[in-house]
């Protein structure tokens, strides 16, 4: 767990070109562009893993959800709600 922790806050530097207006409103409005850059980006990863998730598994989903409505769910006869 520790390595993870330590994955997670490694920092590095980069260059990223930003409009200029853009750039002195947030800074006159105190905005940390580090931390926003990196949670929209860690936000637009998920984002990004889950629809190829979705795009990848598609049809056994499908297949999946197929069985389930013509057969019904496992052990649903066991169920008391």
């Amino acid at each position: 767990m520790a390595n993870a922790m330590d994955a997670a806050s490694t920092k590095r530097h980069t260059n990223l070109t930003l409009s200029a207006d853009v750039l002195s409103e947030a800074k006159k409005l105190g905005i940390n562009i580090s931390k926003v850059c990196d949670g929209f980006l860690r936000e637009l990863i998920r984002q990004e893993k889950e629809r190829r998730w979705k795009a990848e598994h598609t049809e056994f989903v499908s297949a999946f959800n197929a069985e389930i409505e013509s057969v019904g769910l496992p052990l649903d006869q066991w169920r008391t709600f």
